[in-house]
């Protein structure tokens, strides 16, 4: 019984995995000198989100990766 739960809960984090997509790109603009970059997470304090999401690490394609 033990046995089978294990293996119940292994398939379905293995299936939850397969079924993630990637996270998606925004630009941030700094406050100090108005440079922008474009990253998944925020640079730091000092930086806000100008526009997003982007499906690219070049802030070309617009949209959520995945879709």
């Amino acid at each position: 019984m033990k046995r089978s739960i294990v293996l119940l809960a292994i398939s379905l984090l293995v299936s939850f995995t397969a079924l993630a997509a990637p996270a998606a790109w925004y630009k941030w603009k700094s406050k100090l000198n108005g440079e922008v970059w474009c990253t998944q997470t925020s640079p730091g304090d000092g930086w806000v989100q100008s526009s997003g999401p982007y499906k690219d690490a070049n802030c070309k394609v617009n949209g959520q990766p995945g879709k």
